[in-house]
């Protein structure tokens, strides 16, 4: 994940914590241009690469010192320049706006959008790089990771009348790791710990939201731990 440094832009009704537009641009430039000058490099040693016999991955160098210049150089300077703006898009994909308003706080990232009214929400707190909405019975409305500028998070909160930020989660004293089988949860809650747990070690982030939700309706509060699962009633 790429690490976010916020910044708070008015807009309206409510204040949108967001990356700043000029950190954007950057990636929409560095990216590309690094790219293309991987392309470049990888262009002016194919010749050299292809005489060592030992050198790994033969065949692409020497189809590359085979090619003519300058369609040579061209070539892997677009496509090095592609593939940067392809990893520029996915960092756009993984950037994350929290909009605060007076009845409401929208969480964005990328294409997808959660929004939980102002009645619903019981707190709010950051833990390590995670930013976590509780329902007023304490379940976990939503954890978004990215580096927030806590501060400026805070003063929007402060602006709209919510409840203070706070630093770490209050309930962290009731969490037990998860156990194969733990008695305490039942047939149903272990079976998604099962199933969250593969997808944790194939790096699923989507399926493991969508079991942790699916955890949540039976009143189970899951977090990880260096790829270790958490958990506690509500």
């Amino acid at each position: 994940m790429m690490n976010l440094n916020t910044d708070t832009l008015p807009r309206g009704n409510e204040t949108v914590v967001a990356v700043p537009l000029a950190e954007r641009l950057l990636v929409w430039l560095a990216l590309p241009l690094l790219g293309a000058g991987a392309g470049w490099l990888l262009s002016a040693i194919a010749d050299w690469v292809a005489g060592l016999p030992w050198a790994p991955f033969q065949g692409p160098f020497k189809l590359l010192a085979s090619l003519p210049e300058p369609y040579a150089t061209v070539g892997v300077l677009l496509l090095g320049a592609a593939a940067g703006l392809a990893l520029a898009l996915a960092a756009a994909d993984e950037y994350v706006t929290v909009a605060v308003a007076d009845d409401q706080i929208t969480i964005r990232r990328g294409n997808t959008a959660q929004t939980f009214p102002r009645s619903a929400i019981g707190g709010l707190f950051v833990e390590g790089k995670a930013l976590v909405l509780l329902s007023t019975a304490g379940v976990e409305l939503a954890r978004e990771t990215a580096e927030f500028n806590v501060a400026r998070l805070r003063e929007a909160l402060q602006t709209h009348g919510y409840p203070p930020l706070g630093e770490g989660d209050p309930y962290k004293e009731r969490y037990q790791r998860w156990l194969e089988d733990e008695p305490e949860l039942g047939p149903r809650a272990n079976a998604l710990l099962r199933a969250r747990a593969r997808a944790l070690e194939k790096n699923d982030k989507e399926d493991a939201a969508l079991l942790r939700a699916e955890l949540a309706k039976l009143g189970v509060v899951v977090k990880d731990v260096k790829q270790r699962q958490y958990w506690r009633r509500v």
